[in-house]
């Protein structure tokens, strides 16, 4: 009856807790597209994977059937996703096609929740391609067999083509600063990624901290930061402590049981196999008894490792896969500029090199124990 009663107590602390100690008011998963290395939330939702709750008007995408993420623009139509950057609210995108700088010529971002990234204005010209030949770089995607196109941040130098050759000023177009120009201020690079930033909603200080944005409720009337409550009202957060402790203690005294009893039962198998080895046998213990191959435990070979996804790390340091601070293996805290590489069956990540030489000898996962599958070689 006593054991009862304290039960009915804890449900009773558990109900007066605030609804601020939730992580989030919706289930939103983060979801992803194959085999992106980053994960797509909140103000971005999936179609058709993620509720419509998850995501702010005009941040929707789509996960094609060559799972590539795109992003359709009202005024411009539909772009490919290279990346995503939660911190610095931008998103980088590049023409399907192949033909970024064509796509650049008519992007209209009017409508959408986007504005386009600082650039520099260039001129294009249109030129035979007996004026341009082996004289200067053009732009490849936009010329053919018979006119070549010139992009070139230099007024005058524009205005001298047209008015002393064949070349004719076509238009202008917004680029990022190229890093290599020749003399006339030419370029070649407008077929680089095309990097859209947005201001509303505005999540930088949430993300900032470790947080998720997200509605507050159905109606989708206000938004809120969702974190872990590490900077929670002092007196929940004891509240909250002493609950989890009261109903994790049969737990640990059960846990604490069960290895007394495995440590006791491992002695009396290693006692009865040393009293009965011969001399000339080989002694087991319980790891290499039930082991297979002969008693060794086989890893993966390095063409199964190597396949899994391998990513170089941001500085927000977020995972393409479960988000978790450190290494399981090693124990110590991911950084910025570091190689982890990710299970794709359980989306585990570890550091490259510790999950690597830890494949190679268990062939399982270190956190989750499951097996990961071989890698597919097309033929």
């Amino acid at each position: 009856m006593k054991d009862f009663r304290v039960f009915f107590h804890l449900l009773f602390l558990f109900h007066l807790l605030p609804p601020s100690l939730s992580v989030s008011s919706q289930e939103c998963p983060i979801s992803f597209c194959g085999s992106s290395a980053y994960s797509i939330r909140f103000p971005f939702r999936v179609v058709g994977q993620q509720p419509g709750i998850c995501g702010y008007p005009g941040f929707n995408l789509r996960c094609n059937k060559r799972e590539k993420l795109l992003l359709t623009l009202q005024n411009s139509g539909d772009f490919l996703i290279r990346s995503i950057d939660y911190r610095s609210q931008s998103v980088q995108i590049y023409d399907p096609s192949g033909c970024s700088a064509a796509r650049r010529l008519t992007l209209d971002l009017s409508g959408s929740p986007f504005a386009g990234s600082p650039s520099r204005n260039y001129s294009l010209l249109s030129c035979p391609v007996e004026v341009t030949k082996s004289r200067y770089i053009t732009v490849g995607c936009l010329s053919n067999s018979t006119h070549s196109t010139l992009a070139t941040s230099s007024e005058s130098f524009a205005t001298t083509m047209a008015n002393q050759t064949a070349c004719k000023i076509i238009g202008s177009i917004g680029s990022p600063i190229s890093w290599y120009q020749d003399q006339g201020g030419l370029t070649s690079d407008l077929n680089m990624d095309i990097t859209l930033m947005w201001d509303n909603p505005n999540c930088q200080e949430c993300v900032a901290v470790g947080g998720t944005c997200g509605y507050t409720n159905t109606t989708k009337q206000e938004i809120a930061c969702f974190r872990d409550n590490k900077k929670g009202n002092k007196h929940q957060i004891i509240a909250l402590t002493i609950v989890s402790i009261a109903l994790g203690l049969p737990a640990i005294a059960a846990s604490i049981a069960m290895a007394c009893y495995i440590c006791r039962d491992y002695r009396r198998v290693t006692n009865w196999v040393a009293r009965n080895a011969t001399p000339n046998a080989t002694t087991l213990t319980p790891d290499t008894a039930t082991g297979s191959h002969g008693g060794m435990v086989i890893g993966l070979d390095q063409l199964t490792i190597e396949s899994y996804t391998k990513v170089v790390l941001g500085e927000s340091k977020r995972l393409p896969g479960h988000e978790d601070a450190t290494c399981s293996i090693c124990l110590s805290e991911y950084n910025a500029k570091e190689i982890v590489r990710c299970i794709p069956e359980c989306r585990h990540c570890f550091h490259a090199e510790c999950i690597d030489e830890w494949l190679k000898m268990k062939g399982t996962c270190p956190v989750c124990r499951n097996s990961p599958s071989p890698a597919r070689v097309d033929i």
